[in-house]
């Protein structure tokens, strides 16, 4: 897999050839060797972060699962994406943008079934279609945004993983 395709596919899976806890323990001891990156573990999932004082609002974070296949071969599952708050805040928004599309929808059929005015309710539907859009393309600039740092976690993982 080439780094190329993580900007376009931020999952991919890996076969590797070393049982499953000397990967994970391997990983592990990354967090003595080297003060680029925080590695944390909780059982077969690690997690490798940016240090905050490099840390951004749109900085990566990589969760890489190894799961034993056999006594001499795993499989890594990793995924980068937004840290946990970032995903969280944006889902918010998200979730908060389609509520008040929906109640001003219903709000403007409950006008028009009245008869009277609904224009300020479609107006109003309209306006949080583009906030929906804002908040897409906030996304796409902040994945752009975050790329560069993708990029160094998964050098970073591929070296671990190598070594």
């Amino acid at each position: 897999m080439s780094i190329e395709e993580i900007v376009l596919r931020p999952r991919f899976k890996k076969v590797i050839s070393m049982p499953q806890q000397t990967l994970l323990h391997r990983l592990e001891a990354t967090k003595k060797t080297q003060k680029d990156f925080v590695v944390s573990r909780i059982d077969n999932h690690v997690f490798i972060k940016i240090p905050r004082e490099r840390h951004h609002f749109w900085s990566p974070q990589l969760h890489v699962e190894v799961d034993e296949i056999d006594n001499h071969t795993c499989e890594l599952y990793g995924l980068f994406g937004p840290s946990p708050t970032v995903w969280t805040f944006f889902m918010f928004l998200h979730f908060l943008v389609a509520c008040l599309f929906i109640g001003f929808g219903v709000w403007a059929y409950s006008n028009a079934a009245l008869k009277t005015s609904y224009a300020i309710q479609v107006s109003l539907m309209v306006f949080m279609v583009i906030i929906w859009f804002l908040l897409y393309f906030a996304g796409r600039w902040g994945r752009a945004t975050g790329t560069p740092e993708m990029k160094e976690l998964w050098q970073f993982l591929h070296q671990t993983i190598q070594d």
